[in-house]
């Protein structure tokens, strides 16, 4: 077991560091291949028949990804998926993933939903920070939005954001893929680009991705509700069961390794 995890994480240094073009994770919306799961307090993680992200054969499962807001509950809102050790600073690489909201899902004036975040655990810095998210990937309205995260972890007055603003509009219903690629740097070498539907919607240059810690990122797809542990709102009197699918999630060094309908 051992052997076989330290191969994992050659294979993903090598690649990401471009000795070789492959696809270094790669998850067709199944259980398996996962390193845990985080689903917090009524949220679950579960595998679903349908919706399933269009292909040739339309067949095989998705994940479903669902939270239910409690008025009484004092903590966070993740149901997610979680692979560890995708990326550290100094590494370059592609990430993407397809995702469909439910149906009737109601855009909330204010609200916000994560969709996907790169994070890492950083209790044994001692300070305030004990798991903190570089990048994030979320929508507000019905706007897609991003972010990337430079500094010193600690003091956490120290930590810097970048913020990347309605990139899209999201539809309800409808599978959306998003496609990452970016330069971990934490000086003003790195870049950050992303793709939505097929359409390149940011490109920068020139600016610090992440922070100056080495220590890798974890990479999670999942709805975490961060808009109801975050802001204070009677948020039972709006849709207060929340459910987003995820297909076709992949990281790789090629543009065509990530892309959901390139694979």
């Amino acid at each position: 077991m051992a052997g076989n995890f330290i191969k994992s994480l050659l294979a993903v240094a090598l690649s990401l560091n471009g000795a070789s073009a492959t696809q270094v994770f790669a998850n067709r919306g199944t259980m398996s291949g996962w390193d845990t799961y985080n689903h917090e307090h009524k949220g679950k993680v579960q595998e679903a028949n349908n919706p399933v992200f269009p292909d040739i054969t339309k067949q095989g499962t998705s994940l479903s990804m669902t939270q239910v807001y409690d008025k009484n509950w004092k903590g966070r809102y993740h149901s997610e998926a979680v692979k560890y050790n995708v990326y550290k600073k100094g590494d370059t690489g592609f990430y993407g993933f397809a995702f469909r909201l439910q149906d009737d899902w109601e855009f909330t004036k204010g609200l916000s939903f994560n969709l996907a975040q790169f994070i890492a655990d950083f209790t044994s810095l001692g300070c305030s920070e004990t798991y903190m998210p570089s990048t994030m990937v979320w929508l507000e309205g019905d706007q897609l939005n991003a972010r990337v995260k430079h500094g010193d972890v600690c003091p956490q007055e120290e930590q810097k954001t970048t913020f990347f603003r309605k990139l899209a509009t999201v539809t309800p219903g409808a599978w959306h893929r998003v496609e990452i690629q970016a330069s971990w740097r934490s000086d003003d070498s790195g870049y950050f680009k992303i793709w939505y539907d097929g359409k390149k919607v940011n490109e920068t240059f020139g600016i610090p991705t992440t922070v100056t810690d080495s220590r890798p990122f974890q990479f999670r797809v999942g709805l975490y509700a961060n808009g109801w542990h975050d802001k204070e709102g009677e948020w039972e009197k709006t849709q207060t069961t929340r459910q987003v699918f995820y297909d076709q999630i992949a990281v790789g060094t090629e543009f065509a390794d990530a892309a959901p309908d390139k694979w």
